[in-house]
């Protein structure tokens, strides 16, 4: 069977809650540890709609990155962004960012081991050397700050054991898949632990550029992982941590609907392109942690946690997908952060507290040149943060059965942009030109559309009212309002010979929550069904629209244009149905409106629906566990379905209309626990379905696509 030190048997499951497989040998669910509220908690006892998935439901599953955890999560978008391969489109609930473009802020929260990642660009983690993944639903303003009005998606690492580790896994599939995992562990002395994780994750492209024969959609990805722990006392505990990923993946292209500028035939297969651009494409992440932890006493613990991380970019993106510089875009991103957090956390015998100071000092730097042959419009800028910010959140058990939690933050941040837009004739500006088009005349600059440097800053409470009532030792029932807010920030695309206001940036917007929901364990603990209730009034909402000019270009606008109003229901359940047959399911339905969406001076609101919202998404999944030769097969077949998206709020060609996929996963795990081998099948009825886009008009049309059928033997050793 499967060794109890590596792979917990959440038996029937984690709750609905975590929508996530559960394996196991006794008709009873497992108690899952969550830390959504930045202590350990159990999950039935948490007043939150969080899912949480372990390692164990992870192998289960067959999950590779973070994307597949939207499966997971009732009312969850986790996508690859439009023209990238590891660039995270993130929305919970109707909020979030699609727009990756430097100094923009995202609407959910990406957090590894409590700290904050601010730039989107390589959040499509592959998953390795992790011990579970939350995402917690609905406005984390208090705990987590600004930028989490959706919510917020923990990926937390595992702590060693002391003990000599070493384990190697491998992949190999469809698109000459060849993926490699090497980790290792060990105690250096009684107090000190080191460990490391390897991960190389490569395959051929679903598709190739039909001019050059490079190919499209491939991964080319080498990760890696350095943990120290250190346990000075019994008391005092400090780990560092330092991660990098290089990513070389091809630069991706989307695929047309229509025919081309020059009449080029829309090209069969939906990942192939004819670009005129190369496959080069880089992104780099990588970053450094201290984690301090001093039991002061019984009931005090202090807790600091010191970050920084560094980011580069480096790509193409072909808008028109055929071979003319009709539409080219070469970009760079820069981006630097500092974080410094200080947690007070006391726990007494009827109420316990969370507190801290948070600091963010950062910088995001980008440009590019969207070459409009024969003029390029050359976009530039920098963005310098800086936020300060105190929280408490206190819960107080004031009867038997019955608690009262009361948050509140506020925030102070501070932003100084640079902003340069211009027209340049020819191909390129200094960006550009002396690598893609060098054989075509210099650029000269003929008019500098924007060009300033503006600061601003804004101050934001966000509170959290809850009460919560222990109906029995297996039913809670709580409701909550809580409230969060995503920065204000200055255009980077802004256009100011078109609209002098962009000079003076955009203010934050905001969201106020309030949630019903359950938490209940039924059957002797057999079943286990949560849920919640949620109406969101979300508005200031930061909103972009497009416009034509007189010369032939485009401006986008960033406004404070937008009011909506977002409700909806989460159901996530799971049964233990024999000794070895379990059931998992999870249902999002959201109801999101906009009540105001101003353009020119209107309201169109009518004419426009929120994007990246299926208002359905669902998941139903089996887990069939059966001892084989002396150890275990372990069998989950699954479906997930999505109802019709829009991409955008404007209706358009690139909506999708609803999908459902089909997977398959089948491993066995061997009696001693030493290794593990699998077979893993995703989206089995090779669906089609479209994730991305851009939209200029019939002949700059593009989609981007998730994966086909895809088919991998997978296999794990432990020494």
């Amino acid at each position: 069977m499967r060794n109890p030190s590596k792979f917990n048997p959440l038996a029937a499951g984690v709750m609905l809650a975590c929508g996530a497989s559960f394996a196991y040998a006794e008709p009873q669910l497992e108690e899952v540890t969550v830390t959504a509220q930045k202590r350990e908690q159990s999950l039935q006892e948490v007043p939150v709609a969080v899912s949480a998935i372990s390692e164990a439901q992870l192998m289960d599953n067959g999950i590779t990155d973070m994307t597949e955890i939207q499966k997971m999560s009732p009312n969850t978008t986790l996508q690859v962004s439009r023209g990238t391969n590891s660039t995270l489109t993130a929305f919970i609930r109707g909020i979030g960012q699609q727009d990756p473009l430097w100094g923009y802020e995202p609407g959910v929260g990406i957090y590894i081991d409590d700290v904050y990642i601010a730039r989107p660009q390589g959040a499509v983690m592959d998953v390795f050397d992790v011990e579970r993944i939350e995402v917690l639903r609905g406005p984390q303003g208090t705990l987590y700050g600004k930028n989490t009005i959706g919510g917020a998606v923990k990926y937390v690492t595992k702590k060693m054991t002391g003990d000599t580790e070493v384990s190697i896994g491998s992949s190999l599939g469809s698109y000459n898949q060849r993926d490699l995992k090497f980790k290792a562990s060990t105690a250096m002395t009684d107090k000190l632990n080191i460990g490391a994780a390897v991960a190389s994750f490569n395959r051929d492209g679903f598709g190739e550029n039909v001019r050059t024969g490079a190919d499209q959609y491939n991964k080319d990805i080498l990760a890696g992982r350095l943990s120290l722990e250190y346990s000075a006392t019994d008391d005092l505990f400090f780990r560092f941590a330092a991660d990098k990923t290089i990513d070389k993946s091809a630069s991706k292209h989307g695929h047309r609907f229509n025919p081309g500028i020059n009449g080029e035939a829309v090209l069969g297969s939906i990942y192939d392109t004819e670009s005129n651009l190369p496959s080069d494409n880089r992104v780099e992440t990588s970053g450094m942690s201290l984690t301090a932890e001093w039991q002061a006493s019984d009931s005090i613990t202090i807790k600091s946690v010191t970050a920084n991380r560094k980011g580069e970019t480096e790509t193409v993106i072909d808008f028109d997908s055929v071979n003319s510089a009709s539409f080219d875009v070469p970009a760079v991103y820069d981006d630097e952060q500092f974080s410094q957090e200080f947690q007070l956390i006391w726990q007494g015998d009827s109420a316990d507290l969370v507190s801290g100071i948070y600091y963010y000092d950062g910088t995001a730097a980008g440009g590019y040149d969207a070459v409009l042959d024969p003029i390029t419009v050359a976009v530039n800028g920098e963005v310098d943060t800086k936020s300060l910010s105190a929280y408490a959140h206190y819960n107080w058990q004031f009867a038997d059965q019955w608690n009262l939690n009361l948050g509140g933050r506020y925030t102070r941040d501070e932003k100084e942009a640079d902003v340069y837009n211009a027209v340049v004739a020819g191909l390129g500006s200094d960006l550009s030109h002396d690598k893609y088009y060098a054989d075509s005349a210099d650029p000269v600059v003929l008019a500098v559309r924007t060009d300033y440097t503006n600061d601003d800053s804004w101050g934001e409470f966000t509170p959290r009212v809850g009460l919560d009532y222990q109906v029995s030792d297996d039913a809670m029932v709580y409701a909550s309002y809580s409230s969060g807010f995503k920065s204000g920030g200055f255009d980077m695309r802004g256009v100011a010979t078109a609209n002098p206001q962009t000079t003076e940036g955009y203010a934050p917007e905001t969201v106020d929550t309030v949630e019903f929901g359950w938490k209940l364990d039924l059957l002797d603990n057999r079943m286990r069904l949560n849920g919640a209730l949620f109406r969101a009034d979300y508005t200031d909402m930061q909103l972009t629209t497009q416009r034509l000019l007189d010369d032939g270009t485009t401006a986008g606008d960033v406004l404070n244009a937008g009011k909506s109003r977002i409700q909806g229901i989460e159901l996530e359940a799971s049964l233990a149905l024999t000794d070895n047959l379990s059931a998992n399911a999870n249902l999002g339905w959201v109801d999101a409106e906009f009540i105001e969406f101003i353009s020119g001076g209107m309201d169109i609101s009518d004419t426009r629906d929120m994007q990246n919202t299926p208002d359905t998404t669902a998941m139903v999944q089996l887990n069939w566990s059966l001892p084989v030769a002396g150890g275990e097969m372990v069998v989950v077949p699954s479906a997930s379905y999505r109802s019709d998206t829009q991409i955008f709020e404007t209706p358009s060609i690139l909506d999708q209309k609803g999908y459902t996929l089909v997977d398959l996963t089948a491993t066995y795990y061997s009696a001693d626990g030493n290794w593990n081998l699998g077979l893993r099948g995703k989206n089995l009825t090779d669906t089609e379905y479209r994730i991305a886009g851009y939209d200029f008009g019939p002949v700059f049309q593009t989609g981007f696509y998730g994966a086909p059928r895809t088919i991998a033997l997978t296999g794990n050793y432990n020494f």
